[in-house]
Protein backbone atom coordinates (compact mmCIF):
# COMPACT_ATOMS: atom_id res chain seq x y z
CA UNK A 1 0.00 0.00 0.00
CA UNK A 2 1.06 3.39 -0.81
CA UNK A 3 1.04 6.22 1.68
CA UNK A 4 -0.36 9.26 1.04
CA UNK A 5 0.88 12.75 1.48
CA UNK A 6 -0.98 16.05 0.87
CA UNK A 7 1.10 19.03 0.41
CA UNK A 8 0.25 22.06 2.64
CA UNK A 9 -2.25 23.95 0.36
CA UNK A 10 -4.59 21.14 -0.04
CA UNK A 11 -5.79 21.20 3.32
CA UNK A 12 -7.04 24.48 2.36
CA UNK A 13 -8.33 24.00 -0.70
CA UNK A 14 -10.27 20.59 0.54
CA UNK A 15 -11.58 22.48 3.20
CA UNK A 16 -13.18 25.18 0.13
CA UNK A 17 -14.90 22.03 -1.80
CA UNK A 18 -19.06 21.67 -0.93
CA UNK A 19 -19.44 19.00 1.77
CA UNK A 20 -20.76 16.18 -0.91
CA UNK A 21 -18.13 16.86 -3.54
CA UNK A 22 -15.03 16.73 -0.30
CA UNK A 23 -16.46 13.32 1.14
CA UNK A 24 -16.00 11.47 -2.15
CA UNK A 25 -12.70 13.31 -3.70
CA UNK A 26 -11.63 12.33 0.21
CA UNK A 27 -12.83 8.87 -0.74
CA UNK A 28 -11.39 9.00 -3.82
CA UNK A 29 -7.79 10.21 -2.60
CA UNK A 30 -8.28 7.12 -0.37
CA UNK A 31 -8.36 4.78 -2.87
CA UNK A 32 -5.19 6.00 -4.36
CA UNK A 33 -2.90 4.46 -1.35
CA UNK A 34 -4.35 0.82 -2.64
CA UNK A 35 -4.25 1.46 -6.72
CA UNK A 36 -2.41 4.59 -7.55
CA UNK A 37 -2.97 4.34 -11.02
CA UNK A 38 -6.89 3.47 -11.36
CA UNK A 39 -8.61 3.07 -14.70
CA UNK A 40 -10.03 6.90 -14.70
CA UNK A 41 -6.45 8.32 -13.82
CA UNK A 42 -4.44 10.20 -16.65
CA UNK A 43 -1.03 11.21 -16.88
CA UNK A 44 -0.73 14.66 -17.52
CA UNK A 45 1.19 16.01 -20.67
CA UNK A 46 4.22 18.02 -20.57
CA UNK A 47 4.77 16.53 -16.33
CA UNK A 48 7.47 13.63 -15.71
CA UNK A 49 5.00 12.05 -13.29
CA UNK A 50 1.70 13.79 -12.91
CA UNK A 51 -1.09 11.91 -12.79
CA UNK A 52 -5.20 13.48 -12.75
CA UNK A 53 -8.25 12.24 -11.36
CA UNK A 54 -11.62 13.13 -11.52
CA UNK A 55 -15.21 14.14 -10.29
CA UNK A 56 -17.54 15.93 -11.94
CA UNK A 57 -15.93 19.38 -12.45
CA UNK A 58 -13.30 18.62 -9.70
CA UNK A 59 -9.55 17.58 -10.74
CA UNK A 60 -7.16 15.61 -8.25
CA UNK A 61 -3.85 15.88 -9.29
CA UNK A 62 -1.45 14.00 -8.00
CA UNK A 63 2.61 12.52 -8.03
CA UNK A 64 3.50 8.88 -7.54
CA UNK A 65 6.99 7.75 -6.55
CA UNK A 66 6.98 4.28 -6.65
CA UNK A 67 10.63 4.04 -4.91
CA UNK A 68 9.34 5.27 -1.96
CA UNK A 69 6.12 4.28 -2.22
CA UNK A 70 3.82 7.42 -2.05
CA UNK A 71 1.37 9.52 -3.18
CA UNK A 72 1.70 13.07 -3.15
CA UNK A 73 -1.68 15.11 -3.32
CA UNK A 74 -0.72 18.54 -5.29
CA UNK A 75 -3.53 20.13 -5.62
CA UNK A 76 -7.46 20.05 -5.61
CA UNK A 77 -9.22 22.20 -7.45
CA UNK A 78 -12.84 22.62 -9.76
CA UNK A 79 -11.65 22.03 -13.16
CA UNK A 80 -11.32 26.00 -14.80
CA UNK A 81 -8.91 26.30 -11.88
CA UNK A 82 -6.90 23.42 -11.35
CA UNK A 83 -4.56 23.64 -14.59
CA UNK A 84 -3.09 27.64 -13.61
CA UNK A 85 0.66 27.59 -12.68
CA UNK A 86 1.49 23.83 -14.81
Amino acid sequence: MYKILYKKTVEKELRKLPKTIFVIVVSMIQTLSENPRPNNSVKLRGATNLYRIRHSDYRIIYSINDQEIVIIVIKVAHRKEVYRGY
